[in-house]
């Protein structure tokens, strides 16, 4: 298995601007690779598609998933990620706007390991970010 890294499921350019930049400011040195859909973040994770022939042994310490994706959205996505044996104990926590009651109990009820609503503000955006980062990258105790 490869280096470490984090998936980053997000289809709109400033907030994976800002996510990218949080995680580097606050010394996160995982590589980061983004994907701006849910069709893709699927091809990404199984190694189909445009993706077909990557090592798939090289899974995400963590997803960071929006919800409000283009093609297959992103409660989708992570209901096929915990239906498959490779892919089902990965760390996905949803990073969204939505503040929605339905999305929340949804994105627990299929498998969300956290649930973090995207702030408006750019310092607390970042805040967030850096405070999620820590946690899932330094705190948490991962599979190896």
């Amino acid at each position: 298995m490869g280096e470490k890294f984090i998936l980053l499921v997000e289809d709109n350019a400033d907030d994976e601007f800002l996510t990218l930049m949080a995680l580097k400011k606050n010394a996160i040195q995982n590589k980061i690779v983004v994907v701006r859909d849910g069709a893709e973040a699927l091809d990404f994770l199984f190694a189909t598609g445009t993706h077909a022939g990557r090592d798939s042994s090289a899974t995400p310490q963590v997803i960071l998933l929006d919800l409000k994706l283009p093609k297959i959205d992103g409660l989708e996505v992570l209901t096929r990620i915990r239906a498959d044996a490779r892919t089902k104990l990965i760390p996905v926590v949803i990073l969204t706007s939505s503040r929605e009651q339905t999305d929340l109990i949804q994105g627990y009820g299929n498998g969300a390991n956290s649930y973090v609503v995207k702030p408006v503000d750019i310092e607390q955006f970042r805040d967030a970010v850096q405070k999620m980062g820590l946690y899932w990258l330094l705190i948490n105790e991962s599979i190896k």
